[in-house]
C-alpha cells in the first residue's frame, strides 16, 4: 500500500518540465506586482472572462486536456490528467506530513477551479473586492516596507496586531509560495491573495500563534468563506495529529464557532486590508462582522 501510494506521488510530477518541482525564486516570492505574460493585456483578459464577451482560445492535446501557454510569471501548464495526479500525490503527501506547506498549495490549486471562480465573482460584485483585483496588491516585505511601522502604529490598531503577530512568531510575508497550477491569470492572482492574507486572518480571528490548535480554527473559517476543498480536507486531516482528548475539545470549541462566523462575516477576499492598517482592529471585527472564537480577546 505505501509503495502503491508513493508511485501516485511520484508520477504526479514525472511529466512535467524540469522546473516544475522546484521552489519558486527569491524573486517571484518577493515580486512587487503581479507579474503576467503579456502585461496588462492579460489584465483585460480576465475582465472579459466575467463579462462574457471573449472565451479561451487554447486548443486541446489528446487527452481532452487544455493547452495554455505560460499565462503568467510562475505558471506551468498541466493537463487535466496531470493536474489529477498532482492532486492525488500532494494529498497523500500532505496527509503523511501536513507540514508540507508545497504539497498543501499544489492541492489547493489542482482541486479549487470552482471555488476560485465564485470567489472571482464574488470580489467583481462587490467595490473593495473590484479594486483589488484591478490592482493587484501583493503582500511581501517590499510592498509593505517592512513591519517596523506598522509595530510602531498605535497598540489598538489592525496594523499594530498584525506587525506583532508577525514578529512574535518569527514569520516572514515573503514565505508565501507562488501559485503554478491555475490556468488562467486572474483566478491565479486570486489564488495567490487568499495565500497571502492567511496572516491577516490569524489576527482578525484572534488566532495569534501558528499551534496546531489555531491553523485547523483558521482553515475552518477559511473553508466556510471560500468554500476551497484543501480548506476542508485540512480542517478534517489536520485534528488527527492531535491526542484524542485535544481533538474533541477542539472539534467541539472551534468548529461550531467557525462554521457561524465563517457564514456571517463578511467575505475577507474582499478587503483591502493594506488600506486598514491604521484602523482600530475592534471596530474592524465589527465592521466584517467577525466574532472571536471561545476564549480569543
Amino acid at each position: 500500500k505505501s509503495f502503491g501510494v508513493m508511485w501516485v506521488a511520484r508520477r504526479s510530477t514525472r511529466w512535467l518540465p524540469a522546473w516544475a518541482a522546484s521552489r519558486p525564486t527569491a524573486h517571484a516570492a518577493a515580486a512587487v506586482r503581479w507579474h503576467t505574460v503579456g502585461g496588462d493585456a492579460q489584465a483585460e483578459a480576465g475582465a472579459s472572462h466575467r463579462d462574457g464577451s471573449d472565451t479561451n482560445p487554447h486548443a486541446s492535446d489528446a487527452d481532452g486536456a487544455q493547452q495554455t501557454e505560460g499565462l503568467y510569471t510562475t505558471h506551468v501548464p498541466t493537463s487535466t490528467l496531470q493536474k489529477g495526479l498532482l492532486a492525488v500525490g500532494s494529498a497523500v503527501a500532505a496527509l503523511m506530513n501536513p507540514m508540507r506547506d508545497d504539497c498543501v498549495a499544489t492541492l489547493g490549486e489542482t482541486t479549487g477551479a470552482v471555488a476560485l471562480k465564485n470567489m472571482r465573482d464574488k470580489m467583481a460584485a462587490h467595490p473593495e473586492g473590484s479594486a483589488i483585483l484591478h490592482d493587484r496588491p501583493r503582500v511581501n516585505s517590499e510592498t509593505l516596507g517592512g513591519l517596523e511601522w506598522l509595530d510602531a502604529l498605535p497598540p489598538h490598531t489592525f496594523g499594530h496586531a498584525y506587525a506583532r503577530f508577525m514578529i512574535d512568531q518569527e514569520i516572514s510575508p515573503d514565505t508565501r509560495r507562488a501559485v503554478r497550477f491555475v490556468d488562467d491569470e486572474e483566478l491565479a492572482y486570486v489564488a495567490q491573495r487568499y495565500r497571502e492574507i492567511h496572516d491577516f486572518m490569524h489576527v482578525l480571528l484572534g488566532f495569534n500563534t501558528v499551534s496546531v490548535h489555531d491553523e485547523i480554527a483558521v482553515k475552518w473559517f477559511e473553508a466556510f468563506q471560500t468554500g476551497l476543498p484543501m480548506c476542508y480536507l485540512s480542517g478534517a486531516v489536520g485534528p488527527l495529529s492531535l491526542p484524542s482528548a485535544e481533538r474533541q475539545a477542539v472539534f467541539n470549541e472551534y468548529l461550531p464557532w467557525a462554521r457561524k462566523c465563517g457564514t456571517e462575516a463578511t467575505f475577507v477576499m474582499n478587503v483591502y486590508y493594506e488600506k486598514r492598517f491604521e484602523d482600530d482592529l475592534t471596530e474592524l471585527r465589527r465592521e466584517l462582522n467577525i466574532t472571536l472564537p471561545p476564549g480569543r480577546s
